[in-house]
């Protein structure tokens, strides 16, 4: 992949060379990230981006300081890939921040200049900005019975005690050396996480126990990708009962809106809801376990009814539930019902009846 990206490069930098040389205004082609040119593709399930594409020239004042920051980076992940070496977001904005000679002006002031560039590039390219050696900060956990290699280390996932294996932001590269499971069950949150790992859940049932600490950094959803499309593996995300955990699981299932043009990479469309649902709180009773939804809980919900990949019966029924009974739970009400209940009743009753919803 190291080879594809590098040529993509190098052939971004020809074009505009061949361009200059024949007298031309070199330009750049990058696809439109904004709202207006994201689509859900139905038949996909996926949120993708449209074909809308904006030109950035080089003669061109208002375009001149984009065009020279996009090579700028471009070359900056050139030297990377060259050199077999990775950078956070931070260190990329550092590298590049420098003053011009003879002038006052910076190449980045903040990196809230460089940040959007880099996925300018991203996109530009159709790469990963993880394949161009750029990561982001890292989130994420999992346990199981996997066995791994990680830049020559192996790592067995199983005997790593209490915290598990830290899910780095860059997961290209990682081998799978064993993988022992029946699927891959994703937690939001970490109370949950620890829960199912102390109560050994991930032996018990062979799978592999993947906690997000909330909304999955990009590292995250790509495991999570990986093993449901390379091993065949079903994935099943267990998140609160509110707005958020819903959009958590849609996130990691269709792709999110910021991040259309990478859905094919970072999203499931295999994953599946095993809960928590507003239905469950009577299931379980759980009716003095729940917390009262705010004004701002209610405006989400309501939004989340007009996204397309809510439109099913299922999410419809449980989302207005929400509205109607002005409640939320969350992940942790199911110890109310004690701290083993989650572990030996409630998922275990879920995967045998299949009460997902897709």
């Amino acid at each position: 992949m190291k080879k594809v990206v590098l040529k993509k490069l190098e052939d971004l930098g020809k074009e505009v060379v061949e361009k200059l040389e024949k007298g031309e205004n070199p330009y750049i082609e990058i696809p439109v990230r904004g709202l207006s040119n994201v689509i859900y593709d139905e038949k996909r399930r996926r949120i993708i981006l449209g074909d809308k594409v904006l030109k950035r020239y080089f003669f061109n004042v208002a375009h001149a300081k984009k065009f020279m920051q996009t090579f700028l980076v471009a070359a900056f992940c050139k030297n990377l890939l060259e050199e077999n070496i990775h950078a956070s977001l931070r260190e990329t904005f550092y590298s590049l921040k420098r003053t011009l000679p003879n002038s006052k002006e910076n190449t980045f002031d903040t990196q809230d200049e460089s940040d959007p560039v880099i996925v300018d590039l991203e996109v530009t390219l159709d790469v990963l900005r993880e394949q161009l050696h750029i990561n982001a900060d890292a989130r994420g956990r999992l346990v199981g019975d996997l066995v791994i290699k990680d830049r020559g280390d192996v790592i067995d996932c199983s005997k790593l005690g209490s915290g598990g294996w830290f899910i780095p932001s860059n997961v290209e590269d990682i081998e799978f050396e064993k993988i022992n499971a029946k699927f891959v069950l994703v937690v939001e949150k970490v109370g949950a996480f620890e829960r199912l790992h102390e109560d050994g859940f991930w032996r018990k049932h062979k799978c592999i126990l993947i906690g997000t600490v909330g909304q999955p950094a990009r590292g995250c959803r790509r495991m999570i990708q990986r093993l449901a499309y390379e091993f065949g593996l079903p994935v099943y995300v267990f998140v609160d009962a509110d707005p958020y955990g819903w959009y958590i699981y849609s996130v990691i299932k269709y792709g999110s809106m910021s991040l259309a043009h990478i859905s094919d990479r970072l999203g499931t469309q295999t994953a599946k809801f095993i809960g928590l649902t507003i239905s469950d709180i009577e299931k379980y009773n759980l009716k003095n376990y729940t917390i009262k939804a705010r004004d701002v809980d209610i405006k989400r919900a309501k939004e989340l009814l007009k996204y397309q990949w809510f439109k099913s019966k299922e999410w419809q029924r449980e989302i207005n539930l929400m509205i109607k009974k002005g409640i939320k739970a969350e992940l942790e009400a199911l110890a109310s019902k004690g701290l083993r209940f989650v572990s030996d009743k409630y998922l275990p009753e879920k995967i045998k009846n299949k009460e997902f919803l897709d």
